[in-house]
């Protein structure tokens, strides 16, 4: 995981630069303090921050409310949906400020295992009040046939939270292999190995919660993409596209 050291953060900010010239970056996994109870930064300063270091867009996946959320169990579903779009929201309009890309979606919990949703919105929340009733498989079944992407965010990682190893590999579309928040780069060694052998695209995400850390994280696509329509569409060719931070897979 990357640092926030003087001369070290500065080394790991120059690289980074430098590498995301060679085509158009994207963040994959990220939490704004507006929605997620872990993140430490608001969603207008982490665009700033994504716009500073060279990013050409981000994908906001706060924590849904069976996950570590900042919204409120006590009140109305329609009042929780709407809170929890706040980073988002807040995410896009300093986003269109600033000449960022910024798509929605989230990441989904069941007991510690956790999805990152893309490709639907904030109406599909609001249609489904019953979605925390339900189990992964359920989850999984209900949203790809609504038209979602889902990618299983760091399934070897272990912590306290987690109670225990869940995989469905005949239920998700992705994999996340590199997540440079994980400690143990292990853990996403043995995503990699686990998404080859179920023949599934893999992914990587920086799983960012502040502005302090330079991303560890993301995708660098050969060919600028505008919708998360056309970021799932050159995910799933798996061509075209570099996964930054992949390096600690051959660590």
């Amino acid at each position: 995981m990357f640092g926030n050291t003087n001369a070290n953060y500065k080394k790991r900010k120059r690289a980074l630069l430098n590498t995301v010239k060679k085509g158009y970056a994207f963040e994959t996994h990220m939490h704004t303090s507006e929605a997620s109870a872990c993140s430490r930064d608001q969603a207008a300063d982490l665009v700033d921050f994504y716009k500073s270091i060279g990013f050409s867009g981000i994908v906001i996946t706060d924590h849904f409310f069976n996950g570590n959320t900042s919204v409120p169990s006590h009140l109305p579903w329609s009042t929780r949906v709407e809170l929890f779009c706040r980073g988002y929201d807040n995410a896009l309009i300093r986003g269109r400020e600033v000449g960022l890309k910024v798509f929605f979606g989230w990441e989904y919990a069941y007991h510690g295992t956790e999805f990152l949703t893309y490709g639907l919105n904030k109406q599909w929340l609001l249609d489904h009040p019953d979605i925390l009733s339900w189990s992964p498989e359920t989850y999984l079944q209900n949203s790809r046939r609504d038209g979602a992407f889902n990618i299983h965010a760091h399934p070897f990682r272990q912590a306290p939270y987690i109670r225990k190893l869940r995989l469905f590999p005949e239920l998700v579309d992705a994999v996340e292999v590199v997540n440079s928040r994980n400690p143990d780069v292990q853990w996403d060694i043995d995503a990699m190995s686990y998404a080859r052998e179920n023949h599934l695209v893999v992914t990587s995400g920086s799983d960012t919660h502040d502005i302090d850390t330079i991303p560890g994280g993301g995708i660098l696509f050969q060919n600028d993409v505008y919708t998360i329509e056309e970021m799932i569409s050159a995910i799933r060719c798996r061509k075209g596209l570099y996964l930054l931070g992949s390096r600690r897979l051959r660590s």
